[in-house]
């Protein structure tokens, strides 16, 4: 009989909790046809101590680094920032442990995981990805590294890297996919009551508040031009609106927003059609019309290009909230 892929699950200082028991679980319970395990999942710390991970409470792993040469995957779990990191830098001896691993195996870095994986110089001029509320301090570390901020997870070939931490179940699922197939992954997936497979980037999770009304420069016509998504506002209506002249309202709208005003009033709208998908059971024409959007095939066409998806299947990936929890549309 083969024997078990050999998995490492590496805790770092300060590991997020949650994501240090994912390879267990989703690599952990793989079997084949036989039920025999696929996968031999163990946790190890540097020197085999205990590390305080940031629920509040240390685990004490079995074992030690060294168990690293043995290994066929490395799963590297979300580091808490910054405080793993002091001065944005990984200390000596985890980047020398993380590249000694590297020349034999493959390498896993769930959500903030790929910060160490990136100061150790082990994803210069590759692809990767991190949790969207890091992209930016990612970005500017790291500006070798080829940082795809929308994806749910890369997958560079012997090396893997998620989004946020539940993104990390995204890219573990992909592993069991990419080693034994859909149906294993599927079934792994089933027995643990998650999607076999999440169609999207990250984007679609991305928080976009509106920005508060303080009273000057756009910001009051913001709030106004919020209330009226369904209405066709022009770049001159909202200009009229702030007593401002077109080229003035534009230059003070993207001064304060970072944004063209169309731009924003676009991704104004896809978060409405966004929030209507989520918490009503309101047709998607009726969506359209209320976003802005006028007919359905623009809604389609705006969201997939802000987010990847469809409106039906966005909608599909927030049905676990109940029907009695489902608001009504009322006209």
């Amino acid at each position: 009989m083969p024997r078990p892929h050999e998995v490492v699950v590496l805790a770092l200082p300060d590991p997020m909790a949650f994501e240090l028991g994912l390879a267990s679980k989703f690599l952990g319970s793989a079997v084949d046809a036989r039920e025999q395990r696929l996968y031999r999942v163990r946790v190890a710390t540097l020197d085999g101590g205990p590390v305080r991970t940031s629920g509040g409470y240390s685990v004490l792993p079995e074992h030690d680094a060294s168990i690293l040469d043995e290994a066929d995957t490395v799963v590297v779990p979300g580091l808490h920032l910054p405080t793993s990191m002091p001065g944005d830098r990984l200390p000596g001896d985890v980047a020398e442990v993380l590249r000694r691993a590297a020349a034999h195996a493959r390498l896993v870095a769930i959500c903030t995981g790929s910060f160490a994986l990136a100061a150790a110089g082990l994803l210069d001029g590759r692809p990767a990805t991190t949790h969207w509320l890091y992209a930016e301090r990612f970005a500017t570390l790291f500006p070798q590294v080829r940082l795809d901020p929308d994806v749910l997870f890369v997958d560079d070939g012997d090396v893997l890297t998620s989004a946020g931490n539940a993104a990390g179940i995204d890219l573990l699922l992909h592993v069991v996919r990419r080693d034994h197939g859909s149906e294993v992954a599927n079934r792994v997936a089933r027995r643990s009551v998650v999607a076999p497979w999440r169609e999207g980037g990250q984007s679609q999770f991305v928080e976009r508040p509106v920005p508060d009304d303080d009273g000057a420069g756009t910001a009051a016509t913001r709030a106004w031009a919020a209330e009226r998504l369904g209405e066709p506002l022009a770049l001159a209506d909202l200009a009229a609106h702030a007593h401002m002249s077109v080229r003035t309202f534009t230059r003070r709208f993207r001064e304060e927003t970072g944004q063209s005003p169309q731009r924003w009033l676009a991704g104004q709208r896809i978060a409405l059609a966004r929030q209507l998908l989520e918490t009503t059971d309101a047709p998607v024409d009726r969506i359209a019309a209320e976003a802005g959007f006028g007919t359905p095939a623009s809604l389609r066409a705006q969201l997939h290009a802000a987010i990847g998806v469809s409106p039906l299947v966005y909608r599909r990936t927030y049905r676990g909230v109940t029907g009695s929890s489902r608001a009504r549309w009322t006209a």
